[in-house]
């Protein structure tokens, strides 16, 4: 027989397992919300408990992606045009999306962006809403559409598609007023239905006048909606609530890069942040340029913690676009690899841009650059010494470490109030990098850490770090041992350590 203590014993049981199911959500996700009676060791757990969202973990491990700036500045020359130019410029003749996609896949890179409109208002498809388009030049009779030949390319490559729309318009006559909004809003949905799955989109914050010599408000967050509804699994990047800009063109990211970072802005929608292009940019909400922007003392005082991790942009050329002259001026590979170890190396994303030429093409000087790049990577990282190496916490033998798989990790017990991680190769090596791993799918701990090589008398400090993250590169002069300890002076609860490795690379190739 059922009686009401039987039944109010299981809703109990029933609201107890709920309120325990709402606090694991709770202690997962990538935004947290600080009380002001939060102690600073509440604060931390909160702090090492936020994590990225599918897309944002996704977009993370891809490691390389590639822009492609092409369009109607290729045949004027310009890096920023006025809007004003004739369509009948646009002529690349031998244009072939699949090449760029195989010169970028070989190359490593994973995913690629397409500027489908720059600040000049030419459109790289055929929008129904503007006349400044690829449907009025002389490429492919009228017919062409270099979104959909690049999307195509990418689908069949198995390579990620993302697009740049530029808010700023120099050749719309609504630019600088409500109905503009309305025309942006129009493009973006053509481009977020018409081309199958789009992986990231990319927003700057350029805001220069139109030809009308006004500016525009823009309308960012019904655009966060948009993209939300029909591209739910999209990153919105720069200027967007996914994805931030490193706060330089350089290539080089920050000594303590933070993603998990306080916010100012915060709502079910998105978050209000700023990008810079030039001289003409959307004024930020939040500096993101300094050199500590989550740590301890940042986030002490805050009231959001969001996950919102770097990127940083870097172009293979001076400029952006393509420009003839600049065919010597390629990056070389070991520039390359410096940008390689100071981007992906600190916790970000690199997004190298690859101009493709007035013919179309990704030019020879860039493919011969990258293809040495790649090869250079691939030897450095050829060889893990610490692969085979008995690697152990104290007593406890870890695992793992390094299987190349940043989904499996080892939670890290204090040891004498830190976390010590030993390892013997059984032989001596020679290396002179050290390469770190966090599982950041439980999010990002690791403060400080030492690293040291037993010289034969006692432990040696070599080098010395602040964040990991997704992955973290330290490099030091060539050195020769058979036993090294790391040691995690300072962590957010227990690291989650995923991937270890010791790797000797070319003292030419090292950071200039």
């Amino acid at each position: 027989m059922v009686t009401k203590t039987y039944i109010a014993k299981k809703i109990v049981c029933l609201f107890g397992f709920a309120l325990a199911l709402l606090f694991a959500f709770s202690q997962k996700k990538n935004a947290a919300i600080l009380l002001p009676a939060d102690t600073e060791k509440e604060i931390l757990k909160k702090a090492a408990n936020v994590v990225p969202s599918k897309a944002q973990l996704r977009w993370q491990q891809l490691e390389l992606t590639a822009f492609f700036h092409f369009g109607i500045n290729t045949f004027t020359n310009k890096e920023w045009g006025l809007g004003d130019e004739d369509p009948k410029l646009f002529n690349p003749q031998h244009l072939d999306a699949a090449q760029w996609v195989k010169v970028c896949k070989d190359a490593g890179i994973r995913q690629v962006i397409l500027t489908a409109k720059h600040h000049d208002g030419f459109c790289l498809w055929p929008s129904k809403y503007t006349e400044h388009s690829v449907k009025n030049s002389p490429w492919r009779n009228g017919k062409g559409d270099v979104v959909k030949e690049l999307s195509r390319a990418c689908k069949a490559a198995g390579m990620g598609f993302g697009i740049y729309l530029s808010p700023w318009d120099r050749n719309a006559s609504s630019y600088g007023t409500e109905s503009y909004n309305d025309y942006f809003v129009n493009q973006l949905t053509e481009l977020l239905t018409n081309y199958g799955r789009i992986d990231e989109v990319w927003f700057d914050g350029a805001n220069g006048e139109g030809p009308n010599g006004k500016k525009q408000v823009y309308d960012f967050q019904s655009w966060y909606k948009l993209i939300r509804k029909l591209q739910p699994a999209a990153v919105i990047a720069i200027m967007g609530p996914d994805v931030r800009w490193v706060g330089n063109e350089a290539g080089k990211g920050r000594e303590q890069e933070w993603s998990v970072i306080p916010v100012t802005e915060m709502n079910a929608d998105s978050i209000a942040f700023h990008s810079q292009q030039k001289d003409a940019v959307f004024k930020p909400k939040t500096g993101m340029k300094g050199e500590d922007l989550g740590s301890r003392e940042k986030i002490k005082s805050a009231t959001k913690l969001v996950w919102y991790p770097a990127e940083t942009d870097v172009s293979i050329r001076p400029g952006w676009f393509y420009h003839e002259d600049q065919d010597s001026k390629v990056k070389s590979a070991q520039t390359l690899m410096n940008i390689y170890l100071t981007s992906v190396g600190m916790n970000s994303l690199l997004l190298l841009n690859i101009p493709p030429d007035k013919n179309g093409l990704i030019n020879e000087a860039d493919i011969k650059s990258l293809n040495a790049w790649k090869a250079l990577r691939d030897s450095v990282f050829k060889q893990n010494h610490l692969a085979g190496a008995t690697i152990k916490s104290g007593s406890t033998v870890l695992s793992g470490l390094t299987d190349n798989n940043v989904s499996t990790s080892v939670s890290l017990s204090a040891l004498q109030n830190e976390y010590i991680v030993e390892a013997d190769m059984k032989s001596s090596k020679v290396f002179n990098l050290l390469q770190l791993q966090e599982n950041i799918s439980k999010g990002q701990r690791i403060e400080a850490f030492l690293f040291e090589v037993w010289n034969g008398h006692n432990w040696e400090i070599i080098a010395k770090g602040t964040t990991v993250g997704y992955k973290r590169i330290v490099t030091f002069k060539p050195l020769t041992a058979q036993k090294i300890r790391l040691r995690i002076l300072s962590s957010r609860l227990d690291p989650n350590l995923a991937e270890m490795g010791l790797f000797l690379m070319d003292p030419k190739t090292g950071i200039e």
